[in-house]
């Protein structure tokens, strides 16, 4: 990659000295299978806090250093430790805590994109954090190591990107009719009825939520839910906000349920999020 274009596609960040990261976008190649690629340093010791609300990237991480503490709604646990691994989807908020020792590369995937990346059914993921040796095999105990030796980030993201480059090679394809269900849930904002995709599609609800927890691993009532919360919640974030107008440009059948989603899919009200 010529130097000038790389320089374009990666972003630096530090906080104080406490961290550091760098966020890479993918090459045209990736477009649809990879959001980017990140690395993160933690360069001070402390108690590092951060909150995930719900959303539809699907990360591969993989580490050099101390593990994660990770809770899936909920603040974890002694057992709750996480070092190199691959997570699904979550309707909910996720807790992760770490002491001033993680370092890592993260390659976070669209949903569609990792079901062609990890080639098994995205339900085997849903909920949960799979570790990396479960999930690939010896070839992502393979990919560590090199990670690991890499003499600096740039190479690692590259070597990352190539990886993921080959994996997809022969992978199959998403079937074409969950390929356009999902396109129609993410462009309508997750307002289309799923009924009526269901009747486009010539296809039941049973059978439109099979396909979707083999493609993507939730169903498309729940990545509606998804879509339509961060639809709002990046609203909240570009305008005065007016939560009974947020509601309803949304599709939520009012304020409350609005409310009710916030605390499922993030664990705080609006009003707490928007402080």
């Amino acid at each position: 990659m010529p130097v000038e274009m790389q320089q374009r596609k990666e972003q630096d960040r530090s906080i104080a000295g406490r961290f550091e990261m760098r966020r890479r976008l993918p090459s045209p190649a990736l477009e649809g299978i990879v959001t980017d690629i990140c690395s993160y340093r933690e360069t001070a010791a402390g108690h590092f806090h951060n909150v995930e609300y719900a959303s539809l990237t699907v990360p591969l991480v993989i580490s050099f250093a101390e593990p994660f503490a990770i809770g899936l709604g909920k603040a974890p646990g002694d057992n709750d430790r996480f070092a190199s691994f691959a997570a699904g989807l979550f309707a909910g908020p996720v807790v992760i805590e770490s002491f001033g020792g993680a370092c890592c590369v993260q390659v976070n995937f669209t949903p569609l994109g990792a079901r062609r990346f990890f080639k098994l059914p995205m339900s085997e993921l849903t909920d949960s954090m799979v570790v990396l040796d479960d999930v690939l095999g010896a070839e992502g105990m393979a990919l560590r190591e090199r990670l690991g030796n890499a003499p600096d980030w740039a190479a690692r993201f590259d070597i990352a990107e190539a990886f993921v480059a080959a994996r997809l090679e022969n992978a199959a394809e998403t079937p074409l009719e969950i390929a356009w269900a999902y396109d129609r849930i993410i462009t309508s904002g997750g307002r289309t009825r799923i009924s009526s995709i269901a009747e486009r599609l010539g296809r039941s609800r049973k059978h439109l939520a099979s396909g979707f927890s083999d493609a993507i691993g939730i169903g498309p009532k729940t990545l509606s839910r998804i879509v339509r919360f961060n639809r709002a919640l990046g609203l909240s974030r570009q305008q005065t906000v007016d939560w009974a107008d947020i509601a309803a440009d949304c599709g939520y059948a009012d304020q409350a349920h609005l409310v009710r989603e916030f605390r499922d899919l993030a664990g705080e009200t609006p009003t707490a999020l928007a402080r």
